[in-house]
């Protein structure tokens, strides 16, 4: 058994498995020491060889136990609205038989509204907050943004942030809450700034016009001579004075850096110096200064960069690359427990540490309700 290491070691939590942002927010608090166990449906358990894991990653870090719903005490769910009461596991069951329970859960749409019980995924629900309508070039059709800001950034990073609220909440009051992470909510949350430029009229409601946006020279990222991307971020004037010293556009006679009707001539001028040289040249002439710079980088060239190698930012489990857990702590480290775990893999090894006794494993298990 792994030597458990993370800010929240001695915190037992239980998930309901599900897919994206709940397996997420289990992996990342396994990360940094939570002891997670992942309550499969017994049916799914169908063995695996321990020395050979599963390659999905946001299964990393947790036992798998394969056991029937109605058996099971919950912590974190992704199930739409009144699946779990139906179950007979909704909050006021589970808060009858432990009332200091945090019970997160973690939807699209919210628990309540409208569009509560319909389907969705990642690119309806920040369709529906105004965050995918700003994302992409003018003129162009909105771009989704991987699932990162609905899924990942509006629920996990939310559900995240509920819990160890309701926590913290928790040490005062003694009692247990119910955190409805929406990821509608979130995502609208994530666009609090620019709800507030649009207010001031600093951004214009259409793509691609605004500085963040891909509307200005000085942010954007530029194709190079290799057919390969670099991005600059150049925004406070220092820096995109030195954006125009490397470029060796520094002597000439130029519009204002802010001057938006300009912004369309200029970052042709740019993408014109930037396709004059590769972007290794590119690198040796920005990286390591102010202009605000960085190659794009693919995701087999990301873990090999000196500046991710030098911090440990990725790492190796069971020959697999992936990223490695954060934020970092001085004092009680993060870490990855195990690699992702075959369904039902640990039912029996982690219901004992969890106080199951062996006579209590076998009833279970002639009810068909573990395996």
């Amino acid at each position: 058994m792994p030597t458990r290491s993370g800010p929240l070691t001695g915190i037992k939590i239980v998930e309901i498995a599900g897919i994206g942002p709940g397996p997420f927010a289990a992996m990342l608090l396994s990360d940094l020491g939570a002891d997670v166990l992942r309550i499969d449906r017994a049916q799914n358990v169908s063995g695996g060889d321990p020395a050979s894991p599963p390659l999905d990653l946001l299964n990393r870090g947790r036992r798998s136990v394969g056991v029937d719903l109605k058996q099971a005490d919950v912590l974190i769910e992704g199930f739409r609205p009144g699946v779990m009461e139906r179950l007979g596991l909704g909050p006021e069951a589970c808060f009858a038989r432990n009332p200091r329970l945090v019970y997160g859960r973690m939807t699209g749409w919210g628990q309540e509204g409208p569009l509560a019980g319909a389907a969705g995924h990642d690119i309806n629900y920040i369709s529906l907050t105004g965050a995918l309508h700003t994302i992409g070039r003018h003129g162009a059709a909105p771009v989704p943004p991987l699932n990162l800001v609905g899924d990942f950034g509006g629920g996990t990073m939310f559900l995240i942030m509920g819990i160890l609220a309701a926590l913290v909440e928790r040490a005062s009051s003694g009692k247990g809450q119910v955190v409805d992470a929406a990821m509608t909510d979130g995502s609208a949350a994530l666009m609090t700034i620019f709800y507030g430029l649009l207010a001031m009229g600093f951004w214009y409601d259409e793509r691609g016009v605004n500085m963040l946006d891909t509307g200005a020279h000085f942010y954007d990222v530029y194709e190079t001579k290799d057919g390969k991307y670099v991005s600059i971020g150049s925004i406070e004037p220092q820096f995109y004075q030195l954006l125009l010293t490397h470029t060796g556009l520094a002597g000439e006679a130029l519009p204002a850096q802010f001057d938006r009707g300009q912004w369309p001539a200029l970052k042709d001028k740019v993408a014109a110096i930037f396709r004059s040289k590769t972007r290794d040249e590119w690198c040796a002439i920005m990286e390591n200064t102010d202009v605000c710079f960085a190659p794009v980088l693919g995701l087999r060239e990301a873990p090999a960069h000196p500046h991710n190698r030098a911090r440990g930012t990725f790492t190796e489990v069971a020959g697999v690359v992936q990223p490695a857990p954060a934020p970092r702590f001085s004092r009680t480290p993060g870490a990855i427990q195990r690699p992702p775990a075959h369904v039902g893999q640990h039912t029996d090894e982690a219901l004992a540490d969890w106080g199951f006794s062996a006579a209590e494993l076998a009833r279970l298990r002639e009810r068909n309700a573990i395996r």
